[in-house]
């Protein structure tokens, strides 16, 4: 039928009604929530990669100091006035960080005017891209994700050779890192395949009027003679209990030299908890955002990831340097 201008009369075009939209966003919506896990999992993927390459620099920049001084760096190097500057420090100038180098007076301690330039240095290869707390107060200093190996047991410092001191008889530090260490490779008689020399720590929430059970340094208040009944005492506790507190700057500044800093212990599992104890006992715990477990630096350079749920017995052994362990794989 054709209108009196000759030309056929046109339909009126229908919008789309209010249940076909609604049907659109409910279908959109879906789409999003099945794809929102595939994206994160791939950025997880992708930090997890950065953060593997973080640890393996800090690998190559060991085995650069042990070709020129035939030792790995000291843990913990305390001087007769100072408190202990860290062996990230030390690692700086084989890690193409010579101007941060330049910043540290080794002659004073980490907390001393002299050193206030490098303590607030923020080094790009010490921090996890998946660790994103921003708690931590700016004024700590310059953060850190990757602490050094100091061993299976509870001693904080070195082995004390007077008998009136209450940490006498406590075994010395079986890792690679701790005070006054200079540990060579071929003192490393389990192998440098089967010996941690690093892996990951979340940072703190910066006070101890908050309750973060993953990243506190919780305070159980008992004396634990040993790692099982130092890892009984810390389980025991309810984290959440703000009156167990004990540290809560954990990560800041990487220029300390500190079990809360830069300094962790094979006595928990992968992401366990970390705890404190007096005279001088300590419970710091390997642990990251990743999920399912952590980024552990072997001595001899590679990366591998240690799952939460690996055998204490084997994660132990991965802490000694000469403890005749056998060592299987860590996924498991």
């Amino acid at each position: 039928m054709y209108s009196s201008k000759g030309r056929a009369p046109q339909r009126a075009v229908g919008g789309f009604t209010l249940v076909e939209l609604l049907v659109v966003i409910a279908i959109i919506g879906i789409l999003v929530g099945l794809l929102l896990p595939a994206v994160q999992a791939a950025r997880e993927a992708a930090r997890r990669m950065q953060c593997g390459n973080n640890i393996r620099q800090i690998g190559l920049a060991m085995h650069n100091y042990e070709s020129a001084w035939k030792k790995f760096p000291p843990g913990n190097l305390v001087g007769v006035t100072f408190t202990g500057i860290s062996v990230h420090a030390r690692l700086l100038p084989y890690m193409e960080q010579a101007n941060s180098y330049t910043l540290v007076n080794f002659n004073f301690g980490y907390d001393a005017p002299q050193n206030a330039a490098a303590r607030n240095q923020q080094i790009s290869t010490f921090l996890c891209p998946s660790d994103q707390q921003d708690d931590l107060p700016a004024l700590l200093g310059g953060k850190n994700n990757y602490y050094a190996n100091v061993g299976t047991g509870i001693l904080a410092g070195s082995r004390p050779s007077d008998p009136a001191d209450p940490n006498f008889g406590q075994p010395a530090p079986n890792g690679v890192f701790f005070r006054e260490s200079r540990i060579a490779p071929r003192d490393i008689t389990d192998g440098l395949t089967f010996t941690a020399a690093f892996s990951e720590k979340l940072l703190g929430d910066g006070s101890n009027g908050v309750a973060t059970p993953r990243s506190d340094t919780l305070r159980p208040g008992t004396y634990p003679a040993n790692a099982d009944a130092a890892l009984a005492d810390c389980n025991s506790i309810n984290p959440l209990d703000i009156s167990k507190q004990g540290f809560s700057n954990v990560g800041a500044p990487w220029l300390w030299a500190y079990h809360s800093t830069t300094m962790y212990y094979h006595v928990a599992p992968p992401n366990g908890r970390s705890c404190m104890y007096p005279p001088g006992r300590i419970m710091t715990t390997a642990g990251s955002r990743h999920p399912g477990g952590v980024q552990v630096l072997l001595c001899d350079g590679s990366v591998q990831f240690a799952s939460e749920n690996l055998d204490l017995a084997i994660w132990r052994g991965l802490g000694t340097r000469a403890g005749s362990e056998v060592i299987s794989g860590l996924s498991e």
